[in-house]
């Protein structure tokens, strides 16, 4: 299955920047495992489900989602902790 034959670049900015509005209201539900990835790390739901079904046909674009997400999440926990303990720090 190609992404091309059935995403645009419109579903792909989306779900780069709103991974999960865009997993909400522009795919497939899945079962228990797909709303907790949602929940925790939409990101990686995100590069598992792009190297399920785009990883024979674009590897590059997979690969690409792989480097968003590890990088992405990375940067968001360490924004998380940065704030916490800036806010913690103030409040003492």
């Amino acid at each position: 299955m190609n992404f091309w034959d059935h995403h645009g670049i419109l579903f792909l900015g989306c779900i780069a920047f709103f991974p999960r509005l865009t997993l909400l209201l522009g795919t497939a539900w899945g079962g228990f495992l797909w709303w907790i990835g949602m929940l925790l790390a939409p990101r990686l739901l995100v590069a598992i489900l792009a190297t399920r079904f785009y990883g024979d046909t674009n590897i590059v674009l997979v690969v690409l989602c792989w480097f968003w997400c590890l990088g992405g999440e990375a940067t968001e926990k360490k924004k998380v902790r940065t704030t916490i303990i800036n806010t913690t720090a103030t409040e003492s």
